[in-house]
């Protein structure tokens, strides 16, 4: 059983402690706030046993082994290395930067110190998007040709973290990242050219941003998503002979595939599993040598390449090689 701590009390924290509570492999002994008071309010209501009221007196307590780090997007690297360099193993939620020269200083920090880090893609753990590789690989739908996918919901507080420019908020960013992930699974590489499009709201981030990847043999994929469109998500996965759609291809709350080929639909129904339980324990058993870690150096870093050229073509205007 590895010994967890959450450095900071973010509302995501909320989705990752039921699971965490019914494993067996994950023990959650401490949270971390910037106050004390807030940190021991928050460990009392949470059933955390030890509450610090700075992320450095977490990073000093040598009964935590591994860390999980929810902060806003221009402090995810920061606090990697700083939580890696203190020793711990670390799960850092997503996106971990659309920098990637910060990406690679923190797995650079990982190699140094022979601690673990990986990037919080929940929804890829998850038994339905295993399953969506498996059958693509598998030819369920013939060669794929396009990708197409989408994620988004309605953010009216202008207030809210997630539209903050100072952090690195916005659109691409919150739920885009996801539709660059899903794209990537699906085609089976990563993207050599990309084109961008933003509509940047009152805030000053994007609140709609569509895009358009190419990935080597001729796979073509499109996203939309937003912070001011109603809630969608979807990913569909069009081949030469059908097409693979999943209606929850993030959350994966009800997780369905339809196979859809000659004017017919096959549902693949899967197995409900807590995705969020499912990261924990892949980092954990990383941790005790029972497994390799799922989402490493290679796929965090080609992911932040994704978003730092997105991001550059929508500011230029034009395609971006990568």
């Amino acid at each position: 059983m590895t010994r967890w701590g959450f450095i900071s009390t973010a509302n995501i924290n909320r989705k990752l402690i039921p699971g965490a509570r019914d494993s067996p492999r994950v023990d959650l002994v401490g949270v971390a706030s910037r106050d004390q008071q807030r940190a021991e309010d928050y460990a009392r209501e949470w059933g955390f046993e030890r509450a610090y009221g700075s992320y450095e007196a977490l990073l000093e307590d040598g009964d935590i082994e591994a860390v999980y780090i929810p902060l806003p997007n221009t402090m995810h690297c920061e606090w990697s290395i700083r939580a890696l360099e203190a020793g711990k193993h670390v799960l850092c939620e997503k996106p971990m930067s659309r920098h990637p020269d910060q990406v690679e200083a923190a797995f650079d920090a990982a190699d140094r110190t022979g601690r673990h880090l990986s990037e919080a893609f929940m929804y890829r753990h998850n038994p339905q998007s295993e399953r969506l590789r498996q059958l693509i690989e598998d030819g369920a739908v013939g060669e794929v040709r396009v990708i197409r996918s989408a994620f988004s919901y309605s953010l009216l507080d202008p207030e809210n973290i997630r539209l903050r420019p100072d952090v690195e908020g916005g659109a691409l960013m919150d739920v885009g990242c996801y539709c660059v992930s899903g794209s990537r699974l699906a085609a089976g590489g990563e993207p050599v050219f990309v084109y961008g499009q933003a509509w940047i709201g009152d805030t000053g981030t994007d609140w709609v941003f569509t895009g358009a990847m190419r990935f080597d043999g001729d796979v073509l994929a499109t996203f939309h998503c937003g912070t001011a469109l109603p809630e969608r998500d979807e990913l569909e996965v069009i081949g030469s002979e059908g097409s693979l759609f999943l209606d929850d291809p993030w959350h994966c709350i009800v997780p369905v595939i339809e196979v859809r080929r000659d004017g017919t639909v096959e549902r693949i129904e899967l197995e409900r599993a807590d995705s969020y339980r499912l990261e924990l324990e892949n980092v954990s058993d990383a941790i005790d040598g029972k497994a390799e870690l799922l989402l490493g150096c290679d796929d965090a870093l080609a992911q932040a390449r994704a978003l730092e050229a997105l991001h550059r073509s929508a500011e230029s205007g034009e395609a971006v090689r990568l």
